[in-house]
């Protein structure tokens, strides 16, 4: 009698076993037999530069995609190994960075930049780790400030003369005041990024780039992820960013903001990106309960829920409309459905990230070396396929 109740145990559980197996496999086949050509069928000519996309079901890589060319003179084939500047999709890795941080006992979130930089002015008295984190420490715009010193200077910075993290830290710390008091208001912010970049080094006793290679890419092999620092670095398979100036695709591949770090300074492919989501996914890094606030949408002082500001700018996606951004993460949900997302624009690149984190987890990921194509909006069609978020 007890060999037949094993026999029928294991029979169940072979079944079961099988039953999950093909409903992955189904949930797999379905949304990458529409994506090929619905989303990604005839986006770039095979000799123009184009892009890289990933798609990830249950932690396994469902799909890949690779078009086009990584620069206009060599025309390097694009493949899963190509590195593309993810632009702001850099900020995860530095909010990282800051949690390890903060488990090391290091910082804490609380801790304010006068304590960490004594110099700086006193609006800083009350802008903390957190706030520069979830966009509301209100830090004027370094870019902004910029613009106000070369018209009263001449031009200082350009693509062969760009502004690092230093001098940015020096305009803000020249103001009197931020945009409006921390914690009241919510504004993207990449100058809050390259402080938490600043904090990073100064904290860690390590240049930021190493900091991030010690203890994010080299324990989760992410073997050819860098923060790019011109003359101290080079990328391999390296793509270079392209715009189209009326019909023609042209190489724009830095400015003068392209040297600053944690803002948006890392190049990565799709094989070291879908090791980063194996690490988010299984939280290798750090545990469950260390990224409950992390991926906690911010509240602002008074309780309410942030907006974006009123006022359109090349940062401001969506102006006036609420929005849900934790540490380093935009976390409103899609479709009803939970994620976890970022994009990345810079001169010559777009890239995004969406984490759907119900319904088994599916993750899209795309790179792009040409300003034409809207990653973000492509990343939403193919979830649109997947049938457990329609």
């Amino acid at each position: 009698m007890w060999r037949k109740q094993i026999l029928c145990r294991a029979a169940v559980a072979l079944w079961l076993t099988l039953f999950c197996a093909l409903e992955i496999r189904s949930q797999i086949q379905e949304p990458v037999k529409s994506v090929e050509d619905s989303v990604f069928g005839g986006l770039v000519k095979p000799d123009e530069p184009g892009f890289a996309a990933l798609i990830r079901i249950g932690g396994r890589t469902a799909y890949t995609r690779t078009e086009g060319v990584t620069d206009l003179h060599a025309k390097t084939k694009i493949d899963a190994h190509t590195n593309f500047r993810l632009a702001s999709f850099t900020k995860q890795f530095t909010a990282m960075a800051i949690m390890l941080l903060v488990h090391d006992g290091k910082l804490r979130y609380e801790e304010t930049l006068t304590e960490i930089f004594p110099d700086y002015p006193a609006y800083g008295k009350t802008i903390t780790v957190r706030n520069l984190l979830n966009h509301t420490s209100g830090l004027p715009d370094y870019e902004d400030l910029m613009d106000a010193v070369e018209k009263t200077k001449g031009p200082i910075w350009s693509p062969q003369k760009q502004i690092q993290d230093a001098e940015v830290l020096e305009l803000l710390e020249k103001e009197n005041a931020g945009k409006f008091a921390p914690g009241t208001g919510w504004s993207y912010s990449n100058s809050g990024y390259v402080v938490l970049g600043l904090i990073v080094a100064k904290v860690s006793g390590q240049p930021y780039g190493k900091f991030l290679h010690e203890r994010i890419f080299a324990p989760l092999k992410m073997n050819h992820t860098i923060v790019y620092q011109e003359g101290k670095n080079e990328v391999t398979n390296r793509a270079y960013g392209h715009s189209k100036e009326g019909n023609v695709l042209r190489e724009t591949d830095q400015s003068s903001t392209s040297a600053t770090l944690g803002d948006g300074g890392v190049y990565s492919n799709l094989e070291d990106l879908a090791k980063w989501d194996d690490a988010l996914r299984n939280h290798t890094l750090l545990s469950e309960k260390e990224f409950q606030s992390p991926l906690t949408p911010v509240k602002l002082n008074d309780g309410s829920q942030p907006h974006w500001p009123l006022e359109p700018n090349d940062d401001n996606l969506h102006p006036g409309k609420p929005v849900s951004y934790g540490f380093g993460w935009f976390l409103d949900p899609y479709e009803g459905h939970q994620r976890m997302w970022h994009t990345g624009s810079t001169v010559g690149f777009r890239t995004v990230i969406e984490r759907f984190t119900e319904a088994g987890g599916l993750t899209v990921i795309i790179l792009s070396n040409r300003t034409d194509l809207d990653p973000e909006k492509l990343a939403l069609k193919v979830a649109s396929f997947y049938p457990p978020l329609r």
